[in-house]
């Protein structure tokens, strides 16, 4: 293994804990519609996208090559900036787990390590060609093909299978889900755990432990496939919950397509070398699936906060990577500074998010604030139809008052009933 200093070992440390949050925070791109259609079970799909996130990592290397050779150039770049775009990085993994929000894991890390870079040896840091058709492009075009191609794809299967009973076809297409995710889960390790072999390759070429130039050794290959399985096999259920319900409803068909797409678009922006966000093409693609049904809707609400949170993701990793950048040239102390803020940083986090858990024992069950109030908050359809619906009559007002009493007033009530026919009686 190559020389390995102190400062290099944290980075390597740092950098394969982001691969950790990479893998659950991105394992509603795989799993998400497959768990919500009901065509496997949560642990079961978990656990399939974790082992084939592994298999994944090991097919090729062309995105690690991109971040470790082609977005920030090595010359000068030293193993602190590194350190600080993972900081940035990780926390607003951890921020948008907490909220529920699918944003992209790829696109914190490039944020990070644009953002640390600048900081430390200015724009020229930045292959800006780079940046712009390897990432920045990709960002744009990923959502709007994959969800076109959904889209379409859902409109075909309904109907092909129009004159299929309801029954088959919905049996059909949950095994074919279950295909289709495992290929998903397959291309998210190809594209995704390549990004954290590409930063641990370019730390190792920044510390001197590797030649400028050089590809991930094997270890940095198993041990980024390893963290990101790891990483998966928790569940990442806030984000699960978002991505397959809060988006849109999905039957088996659109689940399918919605798969297949975001398969293909991943699969073959890693052949090309294309830091694609999964998040994004697996996003547009379950959108586009809604909207491939018939009567099928997308919650616009919650598709805008998701938008915010991708135009947000690159500025605001990059904002906290150049700040962790500038309090770490103070030397040593400033090393040991971002680390304990990064250590405490992450554990508040965890602290607030044991207020209300989210794991595969509610991750289909409605939002809690709706639990507490016992509905669901209403759906653009079901807006629309009490916005026309005529008033109920003060009877069957009357009627939904009475089936809601509680049973202690039902004792006190019969009674009452049952006295008030004796009075007559007794007067005769």
């Amino acid at each position: 293994m190559e020389h390995i200093t102190l400062l290099l070992g944290i980075v390597i440390i740092t950098a394969l804990v982001f691969d950790f949050t990479n893998g659950f925070h991105d394992t509603a791109n795989a799993m998400a519609t497959t768990i919500s259609t009901g065509a496997l079970k949560p642990k079961t799909a978990v656990a399939m996208s974790a082992v084939l996130n592994l298999v994944g990592a090991f097919m090729s290397v062309e995105v690690a090559k991109t971040i470790s050779k082609g977005l920030v150039n090595e010359e000068g770049i030293q193993p602190e900036v590194i350190f600080a775009a993972l900081v940035g990085a990780i926390l607003w993994n951890l921020v948008t787990w907490l909220v529920g929000l699918p944003s992209s894991s790829s696109h914190a890390l490039m944020g990070g390590l644009v953002g640390a870079a600048v900081a430390s040896a200015g724009l020229g840091a930045v292959n800006g060609g780079t940046l712009v058709t390897k990432v920045l492009l990709p960002a744009v075009a990923a959502p709007i093909v994959a969800g076109a191609a959904s889209m379409l794809a859902a409109r075909l299967t309904y109907k092909l299978g129009g004159n299929i009973g309801k029954k088959t076809s919905a049996k059909g297409y949950k095994a074919g889900q279950i295909a289709s995710a495992g290929l998903v889960s397959l291309a998210h390790g190809t594209n995704d755990a390549q990004k954290t072999m590409g930063i641990i390759t370019l730390a190792l070429v920044a510390g001197g432990a590797l030649a400028p130039g050089s590809n991930p050794p094997v270890w940095v290959i198993v041990s980024a496939g390893l963290a990101i399985a790891l990483g998966t096999s928790l569940g990442g259920w806030r984000i699960i919950r978002t991505m397959g319900s809060g988006l849109t409803d999905l039957q088996p068909q659109q689940g399918f397509a919605a798969q297949t797409s975001a398969a293909s678009v991943i699969l073959a922006s890693s052949s090309l070398g294309f830091s694609l966000s999964t998040t994004h093409a697996c996003s547009g693609a379950v959108m586009g699936a809604g909207l491939g049904r018939k009567g099928g809707v997308v919650r616009w609400s919650t598709a805008t906060r998701m938008f915010i949170a991708w135009g947000l993701t690159l500025p605001a990793a990059a904002l906290v990577a150049s700040g962790a950048e500038l309090v770490m040239r103070t030397g040593d102390v400033g090393v040991a500074a971002v680390a304990l803020f990064l250590v405490a940083s992450c554990f508040a986090i965890w602290v607030i998010s044991r207020r209300q858990v989210v794991d595969h024992t509610n991750v289909n069950a409605a939002d809690a604030a709706d639990a507490a109030s016992g509905s669901e908050q209403p759906g653009v359809v079901t807006t629309a139809i009490a916005a026309v619906a005529v008033p109920p009559t003060a009877g069957a007002v009357a009627a939904a008052t009475t089936a809601e009493v509680t049973d202690e007033a039902l004792k006190a009530t019969i009674p009452a009933a049952t006295a008030a026919p004796a009075a007559p009686a007794a007067a005769v």
